[in-house]
């Protein structure tokens, strides 16, 4: 986050990222818990689209969880 508050788009999404490829938490998220995680529900429904746009979470109704492909290139990271 930049010292003014304003979220940058990249950090939310990869802390959002982070909740869903965390093999100890649990999944799927609600909406309502990753809000409560990250603190702003605005970037975090925004960060969520663009996951889900870039295919690298699914969604249905309130609930998000991780997709293969993001669960793959965590592991190609490690």
């Amino acid at each position: 986050m930049h010292g003014n508050d304003i979220p940058d788009s990249e950090q939310v999404d990869s802390a959002i990222l982070g909740l869903l490829l965390d093999p100890d938490s649990q999944r799927p998220w609600s909406e309502d818990e990753i809000a409560r995680e990250i603190g702003d529900r605005l970037e975090v429904t925004d960060g969520l689209a663009r996951l889900a746009g870039a295919g690298l979470c699914h969604r249905l109704k309130d609930f998000v969880w991780a997709s293969r492909a993001a669960l793959h290139g965590d592991a190609l990271r490690l």
